[in-house]
């Protein structure tokens, strides 16, 4: 019985599954798609909502540090990524990959993981979507109701408070806009995340080249602030904590792994893919984190839309600017949400197939082809969450389970390359086992650095998990099954 939990599957049926076309989609994306899913999700809630949140309650201007130190992590994990992404080139990414080498009770405990990452990156981002249509719309001096457009609840280091809001209405309403393009089907949704990326990467562009002769060095003043006598408030200890929580704004190459069934050429593009992505990435996140800490002390940056905040404080001199970065931002945003949504949705679609869930998560639409019932109550589930929760609550919890992912699939390669030494890699990851275990060290440490109530969430969530495992997917694995 014990035995029966960590049942794997093995490479040839993971192959075998790839190949065949009993799954649905279709293969529609190359390099260039894949790779700008990619930057469509990371530049997102990381350089436009959270790196003032962190700043402030964290790392101060050295949030450039916390951004390094994630970046460092993110590389060890995806270089982990891209050997699996090209060996497995399957739906599902890490929950897939974990099924080959720890067996099904982790694979399902990293699925379940995912669905927490993904619901609440989701939520996050369309919390910060809404931010900037508000700043937007005041320019023009419409205003919605309080009522309408924040959270219903708010958590900082006090606790808990209620703030007489009903819903976050702009965050709800982006949500079921773009669930429904994504039932519609695969091409429509990248051709829309094409056009937002190349608009939301020009205007970053536009914020860094302007945004530098509107620095003031004093606000950089101290770099690193003193630690307050609270582990992760400010000093080295907040530098961490910042990094753990902006950690899932590199989630992108993650989502990337999760289209492989749905890729033409998945073993050569989904690695390059994954690196191409998390490169210009890190890049233009440090030269953000850098001209906005210095345009704006970071004590007022802890607002949902800081990139905003930090153009109207430049003046007249970056007035004319205002508009065109609150427009690109809301369309990046816009992507970001498209791309997680669809990254929960193929989680959701692996684990169906898998007997693991509901058979309804795995029914593709007659017409589009995509697994609409999954991303209907996806959809469903992630604007409940932005309509009624704050923005850096939200983030946390993002930011345990991408972590906890990543170092899955770092230890995943040190079990396979035991258990599988002689198997085809189209791409080896470089330096094992040094690799593999620094990038598992890095992401547990960043873990540690998380608040204790973030901790107790995932613990209350996976506890949920294994309720619906235990209770279905159990009894109704195929891989179970298939080896009675």
């Amino acid at each position: 019985m014990i035995k029966d939990l960590f049942i794997k599957k093995t490479l040839a049926q993971l192959d075998e599954e790839a190949n065949s076309n009993k799954h649905g989609l279709k293969r529609h994306l190359g390099l260039m798609n894949l790779t700008l899913l990619g930057i469509g999700s990371v530049i997102g809630a990381g350089i436009f909502v959270l790196t003032g949140t962190a700043a402030q309650m964290h790392a101060g201007p050295a949030i450039i540090f916390s951004f390094i130190l994630s970046a460092f992590g993110c590389l060890l994990a995806g270089l982990c990524y891209a050997e699996f992404a090209a060996m497995i080139p399957l739906s599902g990414s890490a929950y897939t990959y974990s099924y080959a080498t720890m067996g099904e009770l982790m694979a399902w405990v990293i699925g379940w993981d995912l669905v927490l990452e993904y619901l609440f990156s989701t939520a996050t981002v369309a919390v910060g979507w809404s931010g900037y249509v508000l700043s937007f719309l005041a320019d023009f001096g419409i205003y919605l109701p309080a009522s309408m457009a924040q959270s219903p609840f708010e958590y900082d280091q006090a606790g808990w408070h209620v703030t007489g809001a009903f819903i976050n209405f702009p965050a709800v309403f982006i949500v079921v806009l773009l669930t429904a393009l994504l039932v519609v089907g695969i091409k429509e949704t990248v051709r829309f995340n094409n056009i937002t990326v190349v608009i939301k990467v020009v205007v970053v562009l536009l914020f860094i080249g302007f945004g530098l002769s509107h620095i003031h060095p004093e606000n950089w003043t101290p770099f690193i602030p003193q630690n307050t006598g609270v582990w992760g408030h400010y000093g080295w200890s907040g530098i961490l904590t910042g990094s753990g929580v902006i950690f899932f704004a590199y989630i992108g190459f993650d989502a990337v792994s999760t289209t492989s069934q749905e890729a033409i050429n998945p073993k050569r593009d989904l690695p390059l893919s994954i690196l191409f992505s998390l490169l210009v990435c890190t890049v233009l996140y440090v030269g953000v984190s850098f001209v906005l800490t210095g345009m704006v002390n970071y004590k007022e940056l802890n607002v949902a839309a800081p990139i905003a905040l930090a153009i109207d404080r430049g003046g007249q001199g970056l007035r004319w600017l205002s508009p065109i970065i609150k427009i690109g931002t809301i369309a990046g945003l816009s992507s970001v949400i498209l791309v997680t949504l669809l990254g929960q949705t193929r989680i959701f679609f692996s684990m169906a197939h898998d007997g693991l869930l509901w058979k309804c998560f795995a029914k593709t639409h007659s017409k589009f082809k995509t697994p609409h019932y999954s991303t209907l109550i996806t959809g469903f589930f992630t604007a409940l969450m932005a309509g009624i929760f704050p923005i850096g609550l939200l983030g946390e919890l993002v930011s345990i389970g991408t972590l906890l992912a990543f170092a899955i699939v770092c230890i995943g390669i040190l079990i396979l390359r035991k258990t599988e030494p002689d198997a085809p890699r189209a791409f080896k990851t470089p330096w094992v086992p040094f690799v593999p275990v620094l990038g598992a060290l890095v992401c547990f440490i960043q873990m540690l650095s998380l608040p204790i109530d973030t901790w107790l969430r995932l613990i209350i969530w996976m506890a949920i998990g294994f309720v619906i495992y235990f209770g279905y997917g159990r009894k109704h694995s195929v891989a179970r099954k298939r080896n009675r």
